[in-house]
């Protein structure tokens, strides 16, 4: 979680009249930890790795992704190879010498070899020199290399998703037609299509996936200019943004003092399980998803110097890992509900494996008086003051 350079303005909270001030510490303060540096997930190459990269005592491979490296030899000398699988086995795929091949030109080249694979061929076949060009590149063709360039690098399930699109709304348009041939009207017309069932979001997704295809193209020789740049103010805007009800950060104290009190069912099981739930997500600003399903198997070292609550890309709106430093409030708070609960969610409902309902905490936010004035998801609006 990194939050860039921050600008504070002081708001006096009169913290005198808590009974528990600590968990006010833990609301402003706790969340502003970086997360642990083994959290961070490993990166492809740069291109100052690859060019100070210096030979050793043995041939060393430098990663980067999708089966790509560049192997080292104790002389100096650097080759690109590609280790891919077909037909059973593990072969491997001489790409050329650096720095003749660029580290752009190499991942080019894995791009269209795994293209190749796709089509159920074998890219190597024959050597580099002697692969049969295409005479003319279909939009397709480009954007499947393109794809299999970049597979390596994303979430699974995002990779899928923005190939998924290209196929449903960019193929039938215009993904038999040669790149070259391809103009911004012929673009805004597939976009068009997609605009006219209502998925604005998914129209510009497109645009953007459109525009990295075309610049992947004139790295790679197969065209010169995107044609996509054009369409800057033709795309339907989208909707304004409509905030979640949120009090003032002045109020902060006298809704945390509402939550530490809250009476509003009859069952003392459930007031206290959502209490806990709306004062865990007040604590560390997640989405109420993202709180009615968090299961202990995300949680890691409660107990040690750096705890940690790991949210798999799946469960993101933005399908990236989520990685949230907890403070000590909410690891107390959590502690306690590990001995409350025998259920792998943290926050089970009524019903054996399901979570707490949908409405639990908003209708709880309606029964301590802040119906119109502050809603769960508005938690995050007032982690951004």
């Amino acid at each position: 979680m990194f939050f860039g350079v921050v600008k504070f303005e002081y708001v006096p909270l009169n913290f005198t009249e808590f009974h528990d001030v600590d968990l006010i510490g833990g609301i402003i303060g706790g969340i502003f930890r970086p997360s642990p540096t083994q959290a961070i997930p490993p990166m492809p190459l740069k291109d100052l790795e690859v060019r100070h990269s210096q030979g050793r005592e043995r041939p060393f491979k430098l990663s980067d992704g999708g089966g790509l490296h560049l192997l080292v030899q104790p002389n100096g000398s650097k080759l690109w190879r590609l280790k891919y699988p077909f037909g059973g086995k593990e072969k491997l795929l001489s790409l050329g010498k650096y720095p003749g091949v660029t580290l752009a030109a190499a991942r080019a080249r894995r791009g269209e070899a795994k293209a190749l694979l796709a089509e159920g061929l074998d890219p190597g076949a024959a050597g580099p020199e002697e692969v049969e060009q295409p005479s003319v590149r279909t939009f397709e063709m480009i954007a499947r290399a393109w794809h299999a360039n970049r597979e390596a690098g994303l979430d699974k399930e995002h990779a899928k998703r923005v190939l998924n699109r290209l196929e449903r709304d960019a193929f039938p348009v215009i993904g038999e037609r040669p790149i070259t041939d391809i103009t911004a009207p012929q673009i805004l017309e597939m976009i068009r299509k997609v605009e006219g069932r209502g998925a604005l979001d998914v129209s510009r997704r497109l645009k953007q996936s459109t525009s990295q295809i075309f610049r992947f193209a004139i790295a790679s020789g197969w065209a010169e200019h995107d044609p996509t740049v054009h369409l800057l103010g033709a795309l339907k805007p989208k909707p304004r943004v409509r905030h979640m009800a949120r009090v003032p950060l002045k109020a902060l104290p006298e809704l945390v003092r509402s939550i530490l009190n809250y009476d509003g069912e009859g069952n003392s099981r459930r007031r206290e399980m959502t209490r806990d739930a709306l004062m865990f997500t007040l604590l560390t600003w997640p989405r109420t998803g993202e709180t009615r399903f968090a299961t202990w198997a995300e949680f890691e070292g409660l107990e040690g110097l750096e705890p940690l609550w790991r949210i798999a890309p799946e469960r993101m709106k933005m399908d990236r890992e989520h990685l949230v430093p907890l403070p000590r409030q909410a690891v107390k708070l959590l502690m306690r509900r590990r001995q409350a609960t025998n259920s792998d969610l943290v926050f089970p409902g009524e019903k054996m494996g399901c979570p707490i309902s949908q409405n639990t905490m908003i209708f709880a936010c309606y029964r301590m008086g802040y119906r119109s004035k502050q809603t769960v998801h508005g938690f995050r609006g007032l982690a951004s003051t």
